[in-house]
């Protein structure tokens, strides 16, 4: 069942979210298992930015109803970091898995980066540029920008501004993760692809909040130590469906579905309406071999 995307061959279509796998960790806890039933046919890394970042103060989850809310904060070592510890790491860690006797193309090591700016953006991407280890970038636009208060990747011309800028530092695949808190997502993904982008992914989470519980009336407090976050799961799978359908209809370039998916059905309902390649999330929290799962149950599928 392999999917060539963006000039990648890869096994299958299922890759996963970024920062909802840690690919590290996962070899900690599982050893030589994770090798054999590594469950992506393509790892995304988990958001890097130029400068480190702590993220946002505890408390970070709340768990709602069919979902998951999130206020991370994009925590990471930063660019030099990554480079000197990160990327070394995955590239052994995805270079064993491919050598594991499975018969099934390497697994290629995709980098997602956020800056505040086209010019963070550009130097983040022509530091990965000449890097073999990785194999394709994806640029994360739910950055607010300083000056409007929006996602950069809500303004469609801000958006190709800045995916043109940093089309012209890098030969690699270019992926546009893009945002859904925007009035029309398949001009964003239109603007992506104006801009030079090679795919678009989407969605990302939905912005949401949750109040702490057993609060008198009208004294409520937000229980996010960042007041606020992104909802996922499955709550979001009916709107992830009508986006990527939008926007697959309106672009030519490959289109990468996520929101919401549990099993080999939700995948294909994203692959029905336009998907290439399908990226699982937070069912991985639950089931960190979820996405080896739905590619079994996908293949079977397509054999009968």
């Amino acid at each position: 069942m392999s999917v060539e995307f963006c000039g990648l061959e890869l096994a299958h279509p299922v890759i996963n979210g970024s920062g909802t796998f840690d690919a590290i960790a996962a070899r900690r806890a599982f050893g030589e298992n994770l090798l054999d039933g590594f469950p992506f046919a393509a790892y995304v890394s988990k958001t890097i930015t130029l400068k480190e970042r702590a993220g946002n103060p505890p408390p970070r989850l709340w768990e709602a109803s069919g979902g998951l809310i999130n206020s991370i904060g994009l925590p990471n070592k930063g660019l030099e970091r990554y480079m000197s510890e990160d990327l070394p790491e995955l590239a052994r860690l995805l270079s064993a898995v491919a050598s594991s006797g499975r018969e099934q193309a390497p697994v290629p090591l995709i980098t997602n980066v956020m800056g505040s700016s086209a010019a963070e953006f550009a130097a983040l991407v022509e530091a990965c540029d000449g890097l073999q280890e990785i194999a394709a970038v994806e640029l994360n636009v739910s950055c607010p920008n300083v000056r409007t208060g929006l996602d950069i990747g809500a303004d469609p011309r801000q958006l190709e501004d800045v995916v043109r800028v940093v089309r012209a530092v890098s030969a690699k695949p270019l992926i546009v993760k893009l945002t859904p808190n925007t009035a029309d997502v398949s001009a964003c993904a239109q603007a992506a692809q104006d801009g030079g982008a090679d795919a678009v992914s989407l969605i990302n989470t939905l912005r949401a909040m949750a109040l702490s519980p057993g609060g008198l009336p009208g004294r409520a407090r937000p229980w996010l130590g960042g007041g606020s976050g992104g909802l996922s799961g499955p709550a979001v799978r009916a709107i992830a469906l009508a986006q990527v359908a939008a926007v697959a209809a309106r672009v030519e370039i490959p289109v990468i579905g996520m929101g919401g998916v549990q099993s080999a059905a939700h995948a294909s309902d994203l692959i029905d309406v336009g998907a290439t390649l399908v990226a699982v999330g937070t069912e991985s929290f639950r089931d960190p071999a979820a996405g080896a799962r739905i590619a079994r149950a996908l293949q079977r599928a397509g054999a009968d």
